[in-house]
């Protein structure tokens, strides 16, 4: 039974998924000027997590709307899109990668985490 889970593990397709990650419980008793670069540190442990990749890419938009309020101001929650994708690099050391871009929305209500498809 353990091998079963072990090797669906080792074998990582392409997947694209929505999440929202909650940056105000990570932002608790951080010093101000520490508070939007532990912002975007967090974002990236949370897709390394989750789509289990070490190599992490983070969208420029998503760097932008991270600091859009400043460094003290980081927003509350951010919907992120977390795609797994291949390497073309052929020295590279990891076989995929983690793109993470912002998804705007106008409410975190009601939101859960969505496979999406590829088209």
């Amino acid at each position: 039974m353990a091998k079963t889970a072990k090797s669906s593990r080792a074998t990582k397709e392409p997947v694209t998924r929505d999440c929202t990650v909650h940056l105000h419980k990570h932002m608790q008793k951080i010093s101000f000027k520490k508070r939007a670069p532990r912002a975007v540190r967090v974002v990236r442990q949370f897709a390394s997590k989750l789509m289990l990749t070490q190599d992490v890419r983070i969208d420029t938009k998503l760097n932008k709307f991270l600091w859009s309020n400043g460094v003290r101001n980081v927003p509350r929650r951010v919907r992120v899109r977390l795609s797994r994708k291949r390497n073309e690099d052929e020295d590279a050391k990891e076989k995929m990668f983690t793109l993470v871009q912002h998804v705007p929305v106008e409410s975190f209500k009601g939101l859960q985490t969505e496979t999406v498809r590829d088209e």
